[in-house]
């Protein structure tokens, strides 16, 4: 896929005030510090489009941007951030399922997972509530230059294992690199192929 326009539409934080014109969604979540804003430059070929920061938990609302005049690439809240209570990391997860149920046009979820750590609590009880209320979604491993290959085949076997605990099979899984630039064509193939047969 070529970009040729990108353009940023609206904050929201209230799921009522989203984005009055109506296109297919393909849209970002993570736990804080994932490296979200990194992929989503990254894909766009944007140095500094989605803000990015040392500080977790920076992204508060959902962002809208309007890609081709076709599709928007939705930047969803992180989740799990330590720094803040509990009430707000509960209010935060809601809002981001509030989102995934109301958005009509919702195409695909990707899940952002650093590829470096072991499986999360957080992310499995996600992805489960993800399967259970029928939201399609894809697992995406970041930062995997991070990392050697052997120890990257190490933590997708700890996600294979924990997932399949529950899961008759995974969700597609992708390999990427905000550095190398690793895994962009797949995601956006991907986002191709889900609007050609759309």
């Amino acid at each position: 896929m070529q970009i040729t326009r990108t353009e940023f539409v609206k904050s929201t934080a209230d799921i009522a005030a989203l984005p009055a014109q109506r296109l297919p969604e393909f849209a970002f979540v993570g736990r804080s510090n994932v490296g979200k804003s990194s992929l989503i430059n990254m894909l766009l070929g944007r140095k500094n489009l989605a803000h990015t920061s040392q500080k977790p938990g920076k992204t508060n609302t959902i962002n809208h941007y309007r890609i081709n005049d076709k599709w928007y690439m939705v930047d969803l809240p992180g989740y799990g951030y330590a720094q803040r209570s509990k009430k707000e990391r509960k209010q935060m997860v809601q809002f981001i399922k509030d989102y995934l149920l109301y958005a009509p046009d919702m195409m695909n979820l990707f899940v952002l997972l650093d590829a470096r750590i072991e499986p999360q609590q957080s992310d499995l009880q996600f992805m489960e509530w993800l399967g259970i209320n029928e939201i399609p979604f894809s697992m995406v491993l970041t930062k995997i230059d991070k990392l050697s290959s052997a120890a990257l085949s190490k933590n997708m076997a700890r996600y294979r294992a924990e997932m399949l605990k529950t899961w008759e099979f995974l969700p597609r899984v992708m390999k990427t690199s905000a550095v190398s630039g690793h895994g962009r064509e797949e995601i956006l193939g991907y986002i191709v192929d889900i609007l050609e047969m759309s």
